[in-house]
């Protein structure tokens, strides 16, 4: 592995291996349900399945307290090489749990412990990740920092194929009986990998020029102190990035509900739509390097504004395994031009010194926030309005409401020792060139 791609894969494993197991704890919910919290009615096990996840998102602020705050003391590495331990760890656990009916109680007490942990560990993965990404080239943030978006992709499209290829190769019983560990298995045998680069990585120049210069004391005071206003900023630009997410891997159950469509359309539709990302964010992220984030993100967000009403026209127009495939085609196209150079303008937001600690409370608050919000709201919505459109309808909303802050947050950009617009910064960059 080149120099160049070793910090990709160090700071983005971990974030695959995070989205690999929830996507897979999400698409297998049925089965974790019947086996480790089995109760009077399929609704009440599903409930405490979701539950759990709930618990493991609930916990995830503590995490990017706790590890945010230790990538601005001790460098980004040790707190990514904690992390994956964390990580592995809840995924070894899950993988080899014992069923309630092996060990009764002890095995949803096992879930939620491993779930629990998992929730912390990726609570300070996206802030740490992040700034070892964009620390590595001042020039080349936006395409540094989309692997994280990328990654995410990734992760959702593997764990959805292996769960739909160990379905349908194996009976109902030996898929309840280990095919939905499958894609933890694999967790398993990416987490050492990660670790590997991890530990043989060095940490990067720029913070440990900031840290030279200005020791990171108390980074969770000074941030919560001093960087409140960056901190409400990244969680509304982060506010439609993480909506979409939702909503996209929302979709199967909206075909399934609405159009009364078979579940493997959903599922098929979603590993297309992950594809496509994966292959557009890195390219968004370039972009941005070369037009700038605010423009790239307000673009974006316009595009996802003006667009969501009419894909659920079409949908609602056409319901069938083509029309979702279109849909969902159209979608996979957008949001990575938003989620490409997302991280970066987060990123950018803060000063070197606090930048885990900004971005991993920043992050979580936010996917605590909407991405929380978005099942309710849509769920609510289309129950008050009485249509389809619902999801569109909140969607477009907070499109509007990032491509506000986008804008206000240009003037936020923080570059060496002095917070100045990004127009600036870059005219500034090229005079120091010359």
């Amino acid at each position: 592995m080149t120099g160049q791609w070793r910090p990709v894969a160090a700071a983005s494993v971990g974030n695959a291996l995070e989205w690999l197991s929830f996507t897979a704890y999400t698409l297998a919910a049925s089965t974790i349900a019947e086996q480790y919290f089995p109760g009077q009615d399929e609704t009440g096990s599903l409930l405490l399945t979701f539950g759990t996840v709930a618990l493991a998102y609930g916990v995830r602020p503590v995490g990017a307290l706790v590890l945010g705050a230790y990538a601005d003391r001790a460098g980004r590495m040790p707190a990514l090489m904690a992390s994956i331990r964390i990580m592995v760890l809840a995924t070894l656990i899950i993988t080899f749990l014992p069923g309630y009916d092996t060990i009764g109680i002890a095995a949803p007490i096992g879930m939620v412990l491993a779930m629990l942990m998992q929730g912390f560990s990726a609570g300070g993965e996206f802030g740490s990740a992040t700034g070892y990404l964009v620390e590595q080239n001042a020039n080349r943030r936006g395409l540094m920092a989309s692997w994280q978006a990328a990654s995410q992709a990734l992760a959702t499209v593997l764990a959805t194929l292996l769960l739909l290829i160990t379905s349908r190769a194996l009976n109902d019983a030996q898929f309840e009986a280990w095919g939905w560990r499958v894609p933890f298995a694999f967790g398993l045998l990416l987490g050492p990998v990660g670790y590997h680069i991890r530990k043989n990585l060095s940490e990067t120049p720029e913070f440990s020029q900031a840290r030279r210069t200005t020791p990171a004391k108390h980074p969770v005071v000074r941030t919560l102190g001093s960087h409140k206003t960056r901190m409400a900023l990244c969680i509304g630009i982060l506010a439609v990035s993480t909506a979409y997410s939702y909503l996209i891997t929302f979709m199967p159950t909206y075909a399934i509900r609405q159009y009364d469509l078979p579940a493997s359309t959903g599922f098929t539709t979603v590993m297309l739509t992950g594809s496509i990302m994966v292959l557009i964010a890195p390219l968004a992220g370039h972009v941005s390097d070369v037009i700038g984030r605010t423009k790239m993100l307000t673009i974006a967000a316009a595009g996802i504004a003006v667009t969501s009403v009419p894909l659920f026209l079409l949908f609602r127009a056409a319901p069938s395994f083509a029309t979702m495939g279109i849909v969902m085609t159209l979608m996979g196209l957008i949001k990575p031009w938003y989620t490409g150079p997302l991280a970066a303008r987060m990123a950018e937001l803060f000063p070197t010194t606090v930048r885990g600690t900004g971005l991993s409370i920043s992050y979580n608050v936010g996917v605590v926030l909407f991405g929380g919000l978005t099942p309710v709201a849509v769920t609510w919505l289309l129950a008050t309005l009485d249509t389809p459109l619902a999801p569109a309808f909140w969607l477009t909303a907070l499109a509007v409401l990032s491509l506000a802050v986008v804008l206000v947050s240009d003037r936020y950009v923080h570059t060496t020792d002095q917070t100045v617009p990004e127009t600036q910064a870059r005219t500034t960059s090229r005079h120091e060139k010359v």
